[in-house]
């Protein structure tokens, strides 16, 4: 399966104009809109489209809408998608985990305490761009980790369907867990509004760990 992902991934990447755009988005610091990237490739629009379908049919970027409270029509955005990170020369998620852990023994921090910090600044980052529950769920996906979400009134369960540290996971869970609660710890405190209940966590082969979160306050119709 993998194979055949990596060969469609090579055959859309085969474009010049193609490699050009999925570099751009690669590197960009957030998504990137459609008239950007026409401006980068000096194409008109309806070819960069085609060309940024083929990127995500390939599994190589993620379309997704803007969320926007001024008038007009949302944008279509794109950035790398989450399983694609690492490969084609882009940034992976093992050198996030990596800059992390080297951060924890630099400082005498536990993986804890050194993720919510970093989960914090991020959180801080993106607070007041829209809801919060929304904005977790977006760092989790872009994480690699494809959350499922269930709501039941206040309460907020995001299923895991992957783990994108699995290798290192699979022999330190104890290490890579605690780092990851405490970074959608520091995304609840830095988006405001919600709380962190528990995460239980699963055999990272398998993946299926559960995260818990609860709004704060009370929901128009619904009960906790």
């Amino acid at each position: 399966m993998l194979e055949d992902e990596l060969q469609q991934e090579a055959r859309a990447l085969g474009d010049p104009t193609r490699h050009r755009l999925f570099r751009y988005i690669a590197e960009a610091s957030g998504p990137v809109g459609v008239a950007e990237l026409t401006d980068f490739v000096a194409l008109n629009h309806n070819a960069v489209r085609q060309h940024l379908a083929v990127l995500k049919d390939a599994g190589l970027v993620v379309e997704e809408v803007e969320q926007r409270s001024r008038p007009g029509r949302p944008r279509l955005l794109y950035r790398l998608a989450p399983e694609a990170a690492g490969r084609w020369g882009t940034p992976g998620a093992y050198a996030w985990l990596a800059g992390l852990l080297s951060d924890a023994v630099r400082r005498h921090l536990e993986p804890r305490q050194v993720g919510r910090q970093e989960g914090h600044r991020r959180g801080a980052e993106l607070a007041g761009s829209g809801e919060s529950v929304q904005l977790l769920e977006g760092e989790i996906e872009r994480r690699g980790f494809r959350p499922t979400r269930v709501e039941r009134g206040r309460k907020v369960e995001f299923v895991l369907g992957r783990c994108p540290f699995v290798d290192v996971a699979g022999s330190d869970p104890d290490t890579v867990c605690q780092l990851h609660l405490g970074v959608v710890e520091g995304l609840a405190e830095g988006l405001g509004g919600l709380d962190i209940e528990g995460l239980m966590a699963k055999d990272p082969h398998r993946a299926g760990c559960r995260l818990t979160i609860r709004r704060r306050g009370a929901l128009a119709g619904a009960r906790s």
